[in-house]
């Protein structure tokens, strides 16, 4: 029993290591010169331009785990390394390569900014925040989009399955991102309208679009919102504290009707269970943006402060729950 308990927190104390290994991968694309068979290791590194000797045990670190199999003389795929492939209709690619930026990256290195302040440890690398940091950055913010999109691909799925957003008139997406979301309410809605709306250099990005879908670009927290039937906010609330979530709600019903519908979907913190998945994107809120996860108790009280009333909570078969309220 002893040994147990010590190894937990061995692997809780290194688990860093692994997690650089799998952001390194994802930017070297190993997985993507890999195919059906096994590739020798000395054909890998030599296609990324690196040290054979230390691809390798990078590799063999993340086999252990699952990822990749060393197998006839190289390194050939498991399901999730070939998430990791950038042509993957559910690649996690972008993520992992997000997760190791050097600003992720080095927010985590300042936790303990973060407990003692409980202000994002970001700041000390960029102290006008995540959003000015990724403008001034155009490549890295391309990388946060792509994770961000690929992120939504199967929670957005799971949404859909679990609401049912037919003969919802005009659905405004707020801090919609590239539109995923949105696109995908439309193509299952063929009676609604779509409004996304977000910042000018994210809204300036967008390469498809859609037919029923108008895109305004602006500041949530300066700009007036458009005028629609249902306002969706989808992992918006999680990357602002207690005090942003409330002037952004504020904002949102300052132009809502009295009929009109607010849902916000994001991970809802359970009231009593642990859940590591909810409380490790706690931490990340925590030290990239001074957001974070909420249970369902606190993000109905955030309703009530903006004159919003929680109505229900809808799980999903992802981590996503439906958060549905509506004005008082």
């Amino acid at each position: 029993m002893t040994e147990q308990q010590h190894e937990i927190v061995w692997r809780l104390s290194t688990a860093g290591f692994a997690a650089r290994c799998i952001q390194l991968v994802a930017d070297l694309g190993v997985a993507d010169r890999i195919g059906d068979s096994a590739v020798p290791i000395t054909d890998l590194a030599a296609s990324c331009e690196v040290n054979a000797d230390a691809l390798n045990r990078v590799l063999r670190l993340l086999a252990a785990h699952g990822v990749f199999e060393n197998r006839d003389g190289g390194y050939g795929h498991t399901p999730p390394s070939r998430l990791l492939r950038a042509d993957h209709p559910r690649s996690m690619r972008a993520f992992s390569q997000m997760m190791g930026l050097p600003v992720i990256w080095g927010s985590l290195t300042e936790l303990e900014h973060s407990v003692r302040n409980g202000r994002p440890g970001l700041e000390t690398l960029e102290p006008k925040g995540i959003w000015a940091y990724l403008q001034a950055h155009p490549g890295e913010a391309d990388i946060f989009g792509r994770a961000m999109t690929a992120k939504a691909a199967a929670e957005v799925a799971a949404v859909l399955d679990a609401y049912d957003f037919s003969g919802l008139g005009t659905i405004a997406d707020i801090g919609g991102g590239r539109g995923h979301l949105l696109r995908a309410v439309l193509d299952t809605a063929p009676q609604s309208h779509g409004i996304l709306f977000d910042l000018p250099d994210v809204i300036d990005s967008l390469d498809t679009g859609h037919e029923r879908m108008a895109t305004v670009a602006g500041d949530f927290f300066v700009d007036r919102l458009p005028v629609a039937d249902v306002y969706v906010l989808m992992e918006v609330l999680h990357d602002w504290a207690d005090e942003e979530s409330v002037a952004l709600l504020h904002a949102i019903r300052r132009v809502a009707c009295d009929g009109s519908r607010l849902l916000i979907i994001e991970g809802v913190i359970p009231g009593e269970q642990a859940d590591p998945r909810a409380s490790t994107l706690d931490i990340i809120m925590l030290t990239v943006t001074g957001g974070r996860e909420r249970t369902a108790d606190a993000l109905s009280a955030l309703c009530e402060q903006a004159s919003f009333c929680l109505d229900k909570v809808v799980a999903t078969a992802s981590p996503m729950h439906i958060i549905e309220a509506r004005p008082v």
